[in-house]
């Protein structure tokens, strides 16, 4: 165990991070971290992205932010992000519990990288922690690093009860636009009403993963389709030239955001009277929605990690940035935490928590699985 190492107290850098805020800005929270990583010895880079990254072993893996170095083989990614959802929730600590706004998703699991970083001995490769600010929101730091960073594997650090994911099911959402023809409410027929026009619409969502979309897939189960948000219309005795809808859309292989949203346009055309039309416009798609990702259960991180800590191997239960470097390199989701038990929701939650024992549990299984892959 180097000096660096020996001064990283887990336990008390997850209590500085979860008492940091970080569900509406990551600065400090993003401060934190550089600074125990200067402190440890390994000063990282903030990109322009806003990404926080540093490697060990032999050599930069990322070089600036426009250009893709090709470092020491074998190249493992450790990744997590430092934000949170709103509202933050005060730092709590009952015995071996912690509970506070990122808890377990995912400072958490960050603590635990951080501290199989600094313990690791990539003598033959490289090692690169990479950190995002953006996870629960747009991605962007995320699909940034896929962008250039090449790698041999990818550590996602999310709450998984110490279970080693491979397949998580991916997210997005769109808006159908139902268009007719408005005017006064006695005078418009029901064919040219798109309000009546959402009914068929709704049949239409109701009926498309039987009829179009992907089979069950054996890890992640069935693609869920479901309705979150309708608007329309903006005075009681008129009719409004359009009507919209907003779906939320778990997807399962081969099915992609851009494949869902034309496929989900064409079939819902075929469901409206000839007097209307249908759109279906993904929601912000500058931003990079998470597909479906399924990585090899024979993979060499897969059985290191889940040797290590003796974790089922699963599908994880959300998406995550995982997604964004699966298409390159054998991708596992790990870390301490529940997204639920059993009396409800825990991360996102009013009642976030880990057990600290977890953590450190994480941090060692991931520390073990790095060096049986160096």
């Amino acid at each position: 165990m180097t000096a660096a190492t020996a001064g990283f107290d887990i336990e008390a850098f997850h209590a500085n991070a979860v008492q940091t805020p970080s569900d509406e800005r990551v600065d400090e929270m993003r401060d934190l971290l550089v600074a125990t990583l200067t402190d440890a010895g390994h000063p990282p880079r903030v990109d322009d992205d806003g990404n926080v990254v540093v490697s060990r072993g032999a050599g930069d893996a990322v070089g600036d932010d426009t250009t893709r170095d090709d470092p020491a083989s074998p190249h493992l990614v450790l990744n997590t992000h430092i934000d949170t959802v709103a509202p933050h929730i005060a730092y709590e600590r009952d015995g071996d519990t912690v509970g506070g706004r990122g808890a377990c998703d995912a400072k958490g699991p960050l603590a635990a990288l951080l501290a199989a970083f600094l313990r690791a001995d990539p003598d033959e490769g490289t090692l690169t922690l990479a950190i995002t600010p953006d996870e629960e929101t747009t991605q962007l730091g995320a699909a940034a690093l896929a962008d250039r960073l090449s790698a041999d594997g990818f550590i996602i650090g999310e709450p998984t009860d110490l279970d080693v994911c491979i397949a998580a099911r991916g997210q997005c959402e769109a808006e159908i636009t139902v268009s007719g023809a408005g005017g006064h409410a006695a005078s418009v027929s029901a064919d040219d009403n798109p309000v009546f026009g959402l009914k068929h619409v709704l049949a239409g969502l109701a009926s498309y993963d039987d009829v179009v979309a992907p089979t069950s897939h054996e890890l992640l189960g069935d693609p869920e389709l479901t309705p979150t948000i309708v608007t329309g219309g903006d005075t009681p005795n008129r009719v409004p030239d359009a009507c919209r809808l907003t779906v939320d859309r778990r997807s399962v292989p081969p099915e992609t955001s851009e494949d869902f949203a034309s496929s989900l346009a064409t079939h819902l055309a075929e469901q409206v009277p000839d007097e209307q039309t249908v759109s279906v416009d993904l929601i912000d798609p500058e931003t990079p929605f998470p597909d479906p990702f399924v990585t090899d259960n024979d993979a060499a991180i897969v059985d290191a990690l889940q040797t290590a800590s003796g974790g089922d191997v699963r599908a994880f239960g959300a998406a995550t940035e995982a997604s964004h470097f699966a298409p390159t390199a054998p991708t596992v989701v790990f870390g301490p935490g529940v997204l639920a038990d059993d009396e409800g929701a825990v991360a996102h939650a009013d009642r976030e928590y880990v057990r600290l024992a977890d953590v450190r549990a994480a941090a060692d299984a991931v520390t073990a699985a790095l060096d049986t892959l160096y």
